[in-house]
This record gives structure tokens, sequence and C-alpha cells, in this order.
């Protein structure tokens, strides 16, 4: 299949196996919560009664004193006691391998490609690093809430992106389901169409071995 470049009568050869392929809902849905639960931190933690300090010896005789018995002043009764189901660091993240991810990203190029949300550009650069110049190449582009991907990082764009709401700069390999989701529109230059391409076509390959 072709895709159109942006601005342009020209169009680039790229894989069906990679931009034109069918939106796998439910896939796409296990991928964005399982990258999600991966960013999750998971260190609160709280203290129990056997971490919380003091409390060994035991407040007062077992009989005799009137009071309710007691083990251990460090109960989640009593004053500076440890907590009733207190909660300990956890690891979110959830099993996915390689294979479906990688299936993920491609259903959800192909998608972005079929509801005309995947632009293509020869390049997109800036003289310096200045917000105003690329908020100029947003607009002559018609775009605004976007993802701009490049075949490896660029410092400049970078710089010139980072005040303009609800626009984002990345290269291929920081590309992820969320961010390709998350936007609008999504940029991407003909050098990052063939990184994709390579990084996505061949693990087809190795898949069908």
């Amino acid at each position: 299949m072709d895709l159109q470049i942006h601005n342009s009568k020209e169009t680039i050869a790229v894989s069906d196996a990679v931009f034109g392929l069918e939106y796998k809902e439910s896939l796409i849905h296990q991928l964005v919560i399982a990258y999600q639960a991966g960013g999750r931190a998971g260190t609160v933690a709280q203290k129990n009664r056997s971490a919380v300090s003091g409390g060994g010896a035991k407040p007062w005789r077992q009989k005799g004193t009137g009071r309710a018995r007691a083990g251990t002043s460090r109960g989640p009764l009593w004053r500076s006691g440890g907590a009733t189901f207190a909660a300990q660091p956890r690891d979110y993240t959830q099993k996915l391998n390689k294979k479906m991810y990688r299936a993920g990203l491609r259903s959800i190029l192909s998608e972005l490609n079929r509801q005309q949300r995947l632009l293509v550009v020869e390049d997109i650069t800036v003289d310096a690093p200045k917000t105003k110049q690329m908020a100029v190449k947003l607009a002559d582009m018609g775009v605004s809430k976007t993802l701009i991907v490049t075949e490896t990082g660029d410092e400049s764009l970078y710089l010139s992106a980072r005040n303009l709401p609800h626009v984002e700069i990345t290269d291929v390999a920081g590309m992820n389901p969320v961010n390709l989701l998350r936007y609008d529109h999504v940029v991407v230059t003909v050098g990052a169409v063939r990184a994709i391409e390579d990084a996505l076509g061949d693990a087809v390959t190795e898949e069908t071995k």
C-alpha cells in the first residue's frame, strides 16, 4: 500500500502488514491497561503491628486489673500502633509478550492511517529551538493536538514544542500505545516510517517462522 506525503503529490510504499491491518479492540485495550499498569510506582508502604517499634512487653498482667487483656501496645487499636491491613510495596506490571505488543502497535498504526489521523512528512526541522517556529509549522499542517515521531531524537524539536499544549515529540523507540492513541493526529517523518517498518516488519517475519 501507499501513504500520501502531506502537502505533496508524492507517495511512499509501505508494508500492509504494518499499516494495513484490522483494528483489534480487545488487544489494544489489554495493551493500554498493561502499559499504564507498568508505570505505577507501587511504592506505598505502611507499618503493620510487627513493623512498629516497641510494644515488646505485655502492658499489664493478664488478670486482676479490671481492664481488657492486652499482649502488646502496638496493636491497631492503640495510639502509635500499626495499621490494620497495612499497604505494602507491590509490583503492578502485567505480563504481555512481545508478539502481542508488536501486533497491538501495528493495529494502532493501521487504524490511525484508516482514520486519516496519520500524517507523513518528508522531514520536520526548526532553525532554532523556538516555540513560535514550531507553532507555525503545526498551523501550516492544520494540526494542533499532535504527536510528532522522528527517526531519532531531536533536541531542537523537543525544546521548540515543550511549551506548546497537547504537543509531544518522540522518536521511534519512545513510541508507545498510550501516546499514539492520546492525540488527534500523529505526524511521522519518512525516516521514522522506515524505522517503524524495520522494527515491526522484522517482527512479523520472526513471528511467522
